[in-house]
């Protein structure tokens, strides 16, 4: 079984740098409409057996735009959402960005993973959405399963389901909008095959 774990494409919260993790229309723009047609071309011929998709509208525009290329229909799951950011939500300001990366730092810096903004997740809120739909995933054998999320969400949980990588190879290396990160069950684990244009052996 092969995971493929896709962020989306390029979306106008991106472009107008609005933090916006919740019900928001903003959708994808132009680009971001190319990098999923782009994508879509590259793992049409792969034979998903499944689809999960965040609730979040760009991503599930870019689910859309995927399914639609390899033939099958996506499951929407909160699993897979973008982190809530509580009172920081739909905020813009360079005051708001500042927590914000606070908060981030202190689940993959400082391990104070109860930290959160008002209203918002924590870092054990995310895992214990994240992880109950890995577990089920495994021993699915010959499947591939594609998942649409969000960099944010990939950066903090892959390095606790992959054996093989950390967050500081997940900062070093980023994940670009539609990058595709490809991971396989090995034994009672999963580990990373690939993480963008990074491929290990």
């Amino acid at each position: 079984m092969k995971l493929y774990f896709v962020r989306h494409g390029e979306s106008e919260a991106n472009t107008q740098h609005i933090i916006s993790n919740r019900e928001s229309q903003l959708a994808l723009t132009v680009l971001g409409r190319q990098q999923a047609n782009a994508l879509a071309e590259r793992l049409k011929d792969i034979g998903f057996s499944r689809i999960f998709c965040s609730p979040v509208y760009r991503a599930r525009e870019t689910a859309d735009i995927l399914s639609s290329a390899v033939g099958i229909l996506y499951q929407v799951t909160e699993a897979l959402r973008e982190y809530d950011c509580g009172v920081l939500e739909d905020q813009s300001d360079e005051e708001s960005w500042r927590s914000h990366r606070e908060y981030f730092e202190d689940w993959t810096l400082r391990h104070n993973y109860s930290n959160k903004p008002e209203g918002g997740e924590c870092f054990l809120d995310i895992q214990d959405r994240f992880l109950p739909l890995m577990e089920s995933l495994k021993d699915r054998q010959d499947q591939n399963i594609l998942l649409v999320g969000h960099g944010g969400l990939f950066h903090l949980m892959l390095p606790i389901l992959f054996a093989n990588i950390d967050n500081d190879f997940v900062s070093e290396h980023g994940l670009r909008h539609t990058d595709c990160v490809v991971g396989e069950q090995s034994e009672n684990t999963f580990v990373c095959r690939q993480w963008g244009d990074v491929r290990f052996e």
